[in-house]
């Protein structure tokens, strides 16, 4: 199955995007070559450009918080298990405090590294993080593996506890739908959503039906379009029934 993930508002989609960069970041830190160690280098400095907005550590310490009220709700429950409860109970808490515990705007350490900023000057430049642009950079790169590794790890310390606390509210989300299997006749789905307000959809696929979903939604319908891709890699409209999972999600 391949699943598509569409967010319904601004604020999943900048979670959705910081997820993104994460997986990146995680990939190429572990790699081994200077020009890997480069990638996962400017990855931190996306990270920063997309996580700029001053309000989004509040706004996950706010959702954290209400998660936690909605959860404590379930305590008297006799069919909700009390130690699946106070794992997930506990893992927010641990979270929220690590993000509490963060001083200053995120990413602030970076943004005060003179040689960095240098460095993130450069690498907007196509090509401009050369030898002969970074002499100093150049140097850093020629360094052991280990020491790269430790030095990128120290600077995206400080930005770990907000990466936890998005991955648990976006973990939270995603499993707060159930999947139900639906057809798209001719290529199409339509569904009413009554202004009922939803944060994500989420599509699953078989990988061997070769298509491609295309996305339009807001409070009162979902709307999806089923494509696929010729030798040129053009969308060209599918007009078969394509089955699929549907799951929307919400807090």
């Amino acid at each position: 199955m391949i699943v598509y993930e569409y967010p319904f508002n601004e604020r999943i989609r900048t979670l959705l995007r910081l997820e993104d960069l994460y997986e990146k970041f995680k990939f190429f830190v572990r790699q081994e070559h200077a020009m890997q160690h480069h990638v996962a280098l400017s990855t931190i400095f996306d990270m920063l450009e997309v996580a700029g907005r001053a309000d989004l550590k509040s706004d996950l310490l706010q959702e954290l918080e209400r998660q936690k009220q909605s959860l404590l709700a379930y305590r008297s429950n006799p069919n909700v298990a009390p130690e699946a409860l106070d794992a997930i109970l506990g893992e927010l808490d641990q979270v929220s405090s690590a993000l509490v515990a963060t001083q200053g705007k995120t990413g602030q350490n970076v943004r005060d590294n003179e040689w960095l900023m240098s460095i993130r000057g450069r690498t907007i430049i196509p090509g401009g993080a050369c030898e002969f642009d970074l002499p100093s950079y150049y140097a850093w790169q020629k360094r052991p593996t280990e020491q790269r590794y430790a030095d990128i790890m120290g600077w995206f310390g400080p930005l770990a506890p907000l990466f936890d606390a998005l991955a648990l509210v976006l973990r939270l989300l995603r499993d707060s739908g159930r999947p139900t299997k639906m057809i798209a006749t001719a290529g199409s789905y339509q569904q009413m959503l009554q202004g009922k307000v939803y944060h994500m959809l989420r599509l699953g696929l078989d990988e061997t039906l070769g298509a491609i979903p295309e996305i339009s939604a807001n409070k009162y319908m979902l709307w999806v379009r089923f494509t696929t891709q010729g030798g040129d890699l053009k969308p060209k409209s599918l007009e078969e029934d394509v089955p699929f999972e549907l799951t929307l999600c919400n807090f």
